[in-house]
């Protein structure tokens, strides 16, 4: 069993397990903080950005003002942003039978694995996956789209010229990896691909593993997976919560007993609170509103926008907001609304319950209808003739690279009295921002991760109690800017198994059984004998068929009679004889009763010498090694006729 770890960075996983003769994928996460690297795509033209200068070293030996454009002290790419893709020459992708996907931001490298590799496999998601996923995929290629730039910069990547750069680009590692968002024709055939399945449904895998998801009480349809033969299991946790949110609860019973489990994505602010940074980020948006300032809220169309907008409902009226106009802005924002309240199965039981009132699981639907949220595919059409200030505006990418929040940023970072709250813990803010330097604009950092914490999944695996656990590196040590905690880091009675991007684990698990199915007809003909109250052997014959994965054991066939014939057939046409199968042997070899057999066999110089395992006999005149072991017995002899038949007859005792 091996593990084939393709991304560094552990909330965006994509692990490939060999298990079992199937070739697995779990997750493929695409890496978007590379972007942070790129100048911003403006929806209209920023004189600002046109103005910026172009990069040459300080001897003016090397010139590239075309590709890279300092600003605020740093220098940045200035061509389509490019995203890091998952390892593609550590391992052949055409082998890899299944992809599972745990949750819609865990699949956004799909595309890139599926159309690009000779991938001719299964995917499988549950649907509010593919449907969420499907639109954070259709607004990625949306953003790139609308404002495409021409050159593409590929100079600076050069080893000899990027380690001459200055920080942070010069430190920038994979950057090979690094391509342009795919196509909209891309995201179809991809996803065309994706079969769905349901929380604990069973899909049988080549007749060799089993596999089933599990809800992790993360994200709208959200799993966690089982990989189960029928006598090992792995188990693959990414993305789970134990808070109770919009999501339906984690299933944590079905984790138990597991011999391998493989832990990814967990939160990545350990330190913060969500319900905390819920309170600030309610209480910094009343004190600008109040102030005549507006609010910017970089995020995500799906997912934590949900419990925000929950969280805005009740605080609205209890803060005199009333009269406070809410923008949503996303080419998906209609759909993203819309499918969070049809996909009811999929929601806690709180929310569950209201559809059968009826009412709509989640409270945005009676902000939409008093017309307090209002949500347009851009900033273009309705919303230009409808906007009014001061305002609070939900719009992406929280990246600050692309999308309509780049224009927002550039209409109010001048004024003190606006705030930009970042709730999405996937970007560092001050990178986000380091474009937009110099800015008068308040910056409040309120990141809301419900991903377990350390002390949570420390709880949980004690109630599990896995095996082994396989987790990235970076869960076996505390963060580099906090070095002295040691509760910001995994820590286990057994010490887990890290991994990073590139490597590749053999798991310490050994397959030792395998289930094998009785015909009847061979079944009936066994004559079991009792060896002790309650445990009886039998011997059994028989011919081993496999296929498909699946072993059968049958009666050995018998030849069919030989037709009566005049003529005398040569000896090499006569059906070969089905001898009696020999007794079998069990059990361990007694030495002394051994020693005794050989001397009656005429060997008598044999030399005994103890291992840990058992013992080895040298038989000095025949020039061969006896070397017995608790579950084997070995001989080894050259070109010695005697001893090879003893050396068949012995076979019964491997």
């Amino acid at each position: 069993m091996k593990l084939y770890c393709l991304s560094g960075h552990p909330t965006l996983p994509c692990n490939v397990l060999k298990f079992k003769s199937t070739t697995i994928m779990l997750d493929c996460g695409l890496d978007t903080t590379s972007v942070l690297n790129f100048l911003p795509l403006p929806l209209v033209h920023s004189p600002r950005l046109s103005k910026l200068p172009g990069w040459v070293s300080k001897d003016g030996s090397i010139n590239l003002e075309k590709e890279l454009k300092e600003c605020g002290g740093r220098v940045f790419v200035d061509s389509q942003p490019e995203l890091c893709l998952p390892e593609r020459e550590l391992m052949d992708l055409s082998t890899i039978d299944v992809i599972l996907i745990s949750n819609y931001h865990c699949m956004m490298a799909l595309p890139y694995i599926t159309e690009h590799s000779g991938f001719t496999g299964a995917v499988y998601a549950t649907e509010p996956t593919l449907q969420i996923g499907r639109l954070l995929m259709e607004e990625l290629v949306n953003h790139m789209e609308r404002v495409p730039k021409a050159q593409t910069a590929t100079c600076w990547k050069n080893k000899e010229i990027q380690r001459l750069l200055p920080g942070p680009l010069k430190d920038v590692a994979e950057v090979w990896a690094w391509k342009r968002c795919y196509t909209i024709q891309e995201v179809n055939s991809a996803l065309s691909k994706v079969q769905l399945v349901g929380y604990s449904q069973k899909v049988e895998l080549f007749g060799a593993v089993q596999v089933s998801p599990l809800s992790s009480g993360y994200s709208l349809g959200s799993s966690n997976w089982i990989i189960q033969s029928h006598y090992e299991k792995v188990s693959y946790m990414s993305g789970s919560s134990l808070l109770t949110t919009h999501p339906q609860p984690m299933d944590q019973s079905s984790l138990k007993n597991s011999d391998i489990l493989i832990l990814t994505g967990l939160t990545q602010m350990p330190t913060a609170n969500p319900d905390g940074m819920l309170g600030e980020f309610c209480s910094n948006l009343a004190m600008t509103i109040r102030a005549g300032g507006n609010v910017l809220v970089p995020c995500y169309s799906s997912g934590v926008i949900y419990d925000l907008l929950e969280c805005l409902y009740q605080f609205i009226d209890s803060a005199n907001l009333g009269s406070t106009p809410f923008y949503f802005i996303s080419p998906i924002a209609n759909s993203s609304l819309e499918f969070s309240q049809i996909f009811a199965e999929w929601l806690c039981h709180n929310k569950q319950s209201k559809v059968y009132l009826p009412e709509p699981p989640f409270p945005h639907a009676e902000l939409i209808q008093t017309n307090k949220l209002k949500h347009y595919p851009s900033i273009h059409g309705d919303f230009s003739s409808e906007f009014r200030q001061p305002c609070v505006v939900f719009t992406g990418h929280p990246s600050l690279r692309f999308g309509d929040v780049v224009h927002f940023m550039e209409l109010w970072g001048r004024s003190s009295l606006n705030t930009i709250i970042f709730t999405e813990p996937d970007f560092s803010y001050l990178d986000a921002l380091a474009p937009y330097q110099p800015l008068a604009m308040k910056c409040v950092y309120c990141p809301i991760d419900t991903r377990l914490n350390f002390h949570q999944v420390s709880k949980l695996l004690k109630e599990i109690q896995p095996l082994h656990v396989v987790c990235p590196e970076q869960y076996t040590q505390p963060p580099p800017a906090q070095s002295h905690r040691s509760d910001l880091m995994l820590e286990l009675p057994a010490p887990p198994l890290p991994y990073r991007r590139c490597s590749v684990l053999s798991l310490p698990f050994r397959r030792r059984y395998e289930r094998i199915h009785l015909l009847p007809e061979l079944a009936k003909s066994l004559v079991p004998s009792e060896v002790k109250p309650g445990v009886s052997v039998a011997t059994v014959s028989g011919m081993l068929q496999s296929k498909d994965n699946k072993h059968t054991l049958m009666s050995v066939p018998r030849p069919p009679p030989a037709a009566p014939t005049k003529k005398r057939k040569r000896v090499a046409e006569e059906p070969p004889e089905l001898l009696a199968p020999k007794p079998l042997l069990s059990g361990a070899v007694p030495l002394d009763g051994f020693l005794a057999t050989l001397h009656k066999h005429g060997v008598s110089e044999v030399k005994v010498e103890e291992t840990a395992d058992g013992h080895i006999l040298h038989l000095q005149a025949e020039d061969a090694l006896i070397q017995m072991e608790a579950h084997a017995t070995h001989i080894v002899c050259d070109n010695n006729e005697p001893m090879g038949s003893m050396e068949g007859s012995s076979a019964a005792l491997d």
